[in-house]
């Protein structure tokens, strides 16, 4: 299953190490998502990666840290 794991930041630059971190270690940019306006950070991942997703997007302490099924739209 794809999932959408989303990072909801209340902090730009905290958002911007935790973009800039999955970046870093391989995630794709065409599965990354970043709402500078919003503060958010939406990563499209297959199951097995969310833990290393989330775990990256934690180290940057996000306000609120949630998964759904992908829905491509």
């Amino acid at each position: 299953m794809t999932l959408t794991v989303t990072a909801d930041y209340r902090d730009l630059m905290k958002a911007t190490n935790a973009y800039d971190e999955l970046v870093s270690e391989g995630f794709p940019r065409e599965k990354l998502y970043f709402d500078r306006e919003t503060q958010q950070i939406k990563v499209i991942v297959p199951d097995v990666s969310r833990p290393e997703a989330e775990e990256i997007l934690r180290r940057h302490e996000p306000v609120d840290l949630w998964a759904r099924p992908f829905e491509e739209g």
